[in-house]
């Protein structure tokens, strides 16, 4: 059995556990990432893409005078002017209309965007406005007719699973060692009950020994797994609530301008939101176990379906391109029981008494202040503070990141000359830097003028790009090619299901295993 020596073991690769990992590093320390299947496999690249305060919470908050909710809004803004700011290629600024019922309405809703605004402070992205009935038909053109006006504001809108593959790839880059497909089979501790490691086992049975000073548990809605591994008798804390979203074939938000409805009929917020030129409609809100969490029912399609066709009622022939479900990780409250309805999105670091760090809770856009709160938690049980962090710029993003923009800019002129000249190449130069940011340059010189040519009408990914995943971004699977470094699956799983042969070719050919299958509900 192999040894490994860290001050750090995180365990979980999702948002929260390579947000963790990446902190860490800017911080000096030696860190160990364990993915038990692929980077942001789970819940991290089935989120709704937004990165936002939220404005249901923001409602919540001021309807209950509940000061947790209105906490998590203002610290979710903030950060949503954190990734747009250093990671301009992954994020970027998105309008919302919200339909409004006569002046009433307006006003209402216009007052509390005018708060979520402000709560943003320097953050702040633009003001929120009315939108009159002409414009707002304007701007989604399929829309019922009995829509009077609105109010628009604005949040973010990224790509979850390569920002997750970024951050834990910039980690490694500076030294952290980071490894998919290691599930942990086993916690360590010394003779006073001290964690002080793990066991990891690979699918062939090969078993490594990962000695830490500290562990930390950043699994998302599992959790108590680990929790119960370090200590059997210790309280559950984890809630699922699985969220269902649809991409349709159809383009409801020509000029880029999302919808918001903030009320259906059970008291849910829905979005119909622009995606890779298709429309994408989200999301439901269904207690499940952590088994079903990424299994959408019909029920819970059919209820974004009716919801489409109640507001875009002259659509004919609704083309539904992918499907998708993921499990929100919702934190009980440590004193209540399991069916408590007093669960927000907030994040809790728990310390147990055998040393185990969880990160429980939380939302994407908050990653980063999860992973501070943990960095707390774990100089604690290192009996020392850490340095200060240095600045490591994210993988595609320039060491000052208010040059990445202009960098960005400069960079198409030089895209437009390597990149075949098709009708896709706009197109191609949009996705290839939205993906890679300032390294897509340096990608595009390295492949051969055949691995440059768009390989589909959907998404122009090509050959060079499928390769890079695999050699690259740890991708070993069809599924971690087509849904998560590039989104081809989450966009048109029949598009997708045509270039499987193609990815298991680059699978095999890089010397990763037999031919596997596209599987999106796992």
């Amino acid at each position: 059995m192999n040894d490994n020596c860290f001050d750090l073991l995180v365990i979980g690769g999702g948002a929260s556990g390579a947000c963790v990992a990446y902190q860490a590093v800017c911080r000096g320390l030696k860190v160990a990432l364990l993915e038990g299947h692929d980077l942001g496999g789970g819940t991290s690249s089935r989120s709704t893409k937004l990165l936002h305060g939220g404005v249901r919470y923001l409602e919540l908050a001021f309807k209950t005078a509940d000061t947790a909710q209105l906490r998590l809004v203002r610290e979710a803004l903030l950060e949503r002017g954190h990734w747009l700011k250093h990671a301009p290629f992954l994020a970027h600024r998105l309008e919302l209309a919200l339909p409004t019922d006569g002046l009433i309405g307006q006003i209402y809703y216009r007052l509390g965007l005018g708060i979520y605004d402000a709560l943003s402070g320097r953050s702040g992205i633009g003001s929120s406005r009315l939108m009159s009935r002409a414009r707002m038909h304007e701007a989604l053109p399929d829309l019922r007719s009995d829509v009077s006006g609105g109010v628009v504001y604005s949040d973010g809108q990224f790509d979850d699973a390569r920002l997750n593959l970024l951050m834990a790839l910039s980690a490694e880059r500076h030294g952290a060692v980071v490894r998919t497909r290691t599930p942990v089979v086993e916690l360590e501790k010394d003779s006073h009950g001290k964690l002080c490691g793990a066991i990891s086992e690979s699918a062939d049975g090969h078993r490594e020994r990962w000695q830490a000073r500290v562990v930390v548990n950043a699994t998302g809605i599992h959790a108590d797994v680990l929790r119960r591994m370090a200590e059997p008798d210790c309280q559950e804390r984890m809630l699922t609530s699985r969220g269902v979203h649809l991409v349709l074939k159809q383009r409801l938000c020509p000029q880029g301008i999302g919808l918001l409805l903030p009320s259906t009929d059970d008291g849910r917020v829905l979005f119909m939101l622009p995606f890779f030129g298709r429309t994408l409609v989200g999301t439901t809100d269904t207690p499940c176990s952590q088994q079903q969490a990424a299994m959408p029912s019909d029920q819970e399609q059919s209820y974004l379906l009716d919801y489409v066709k109640r507001w875009f009622p002259g659509l004919n022939n609704i083309e539904i391109g992918s499907c998708w479900a993921g499990g929100r990780p919702l934190l009980k409250p440590a004193d209540a029981d399991m069916n408590s309805s007093r669960v927000v999105r907030e994040h809790e670091v728990e310390t147990l008494q055998s040393g185990l760090v969880s990160v429980m809770g939380g939302k994407w856009t908050t990653c980063r202040p999860m992973a501070l709160d943990t960095l707390t938690a774990v100089e604690k049980q290192l009996g020392q503070s850490l340095p200060p962090p240095e600045e490591l710029p994210l993988i595609g993003a320039d060491a000052n990141p208010l040059q990445t923009p202009n960098r960005l800019i400069a960079q198409r002129t030089i895209l437009q000359d390597l990149l075949p000249k098709s009708p896709q190449q706009a197109e191609q130069i949009d996705h290839l830097e939205s993906s890679h940011g300032l390294h897509a340059e340096a990608l595009v010189n390295s492949w051969s003028e055949a691995e440059r040519e768009p390989l589909s009408s959907v998404m122009p990914i090509c050959r060079g790009e499928l390769q890079h995943a695999v050699e690259t971004e740890k991708a070993r699977s069809v599924t971690d090619v087509l849904a998560r470094r590039t989104r081809l699956a989450m966009v048109d799983r029949d598009e997708a299901q045509r270039l499987t042969p193609v990815v298991n070719q680059i699978l095999e050919q890089c010397g990763h295993g037999n031919s596997t299958p596209l599987e999106l509900n796992h």
